[in-house]
């Protein structure tokens, strides 16, 4: 398993790299099939000081991606704190498991494209499609638009991927329906699913 230590704005030291090599070794009796290991470092001065410097851990491997994000005033807190969060977020996802059996996790990674703009024209103020939607000019709209390739999941399975990203909702495909679904997170283990049908025009 490979441990990648990167940072923003901020020194990484050897002893630092070491430190996090070590702990993150622990992670591999939660999940066997991983990796790589990446974490980012990155400090932000103009944040509150408790805020002051991020630790994201991703881990990469056979299946769905697996991410948390904690802050802290100090690098090794703030690393800690997201390891700490990255083993309950594998914990419940294992604990959910057991309660469904037979679970197949998709080996597919979710990889974000990027939307282009419309090209300006040459005359007059410039006209964007952004998200289904015409700007004219500056305008007062900002949409940060994303493009997911998308496989189908059994209910199971988005369960099993929004535990893992540590999220609160995971939108995806119904593997059985093929209705575009959301599942999201209720009260303790609790979860809601909602499912649209798209009906087609006459």
């Amino acid at each position: 398993m490979d441990v990648i230590v990167t940072g923003r704005r901020c020194t990484i030291s050897d002893e630092f790299r070491e430190k996090v090599s070590e702990r993150i070794s622990g992670i591999e009796r939660f999940r066997d099939r991983v990796q790589r290991v990446e974490v980012q470092v990155s400090t932000n001065a103009h944040k509150q000081p408790d805020q002051a410097t991020q630790v994201e851990i991703t881990l990469i491997g056979k299946g769905p991606v697996v991410r948390s994000v904690a802050s802290a005033d100090d690098k090794s807190v703030a690393f800690e704190h997201a390891l700490d969060k990255m083993k309950s977020q594998l914990r419940r996802a294992a604990d959910r498991r057991k309660v469904h059996r037979g679970l197949r996790v998709s080996d597919t990674l979710d990889l974000p494209g990027n939307a282009a703009a419309a090209p300006a024209a040459d005359d007059g103020p410039q006209v964007r499609r952004i998200a289904g939607l015409e700007i004219t000019g500056d305008g007062p709209l900002v949409v940060r638009e994303k493009i997911f390739p998308a496989t189908p999941l059994t209910l199971a399975q988005a369960l099993d991927e929004m535990e893992l990203v540590g999220h609160d909702f995971f939108l995806y495909v119904d593997a059985e329906s093929q209705a575009p679904s959301v599942v999201y997170r209720r009260k303790a283990y609790d979860y809601g699913v909602i499912h649209l049908d798209v009906a087609a025009k006459e």
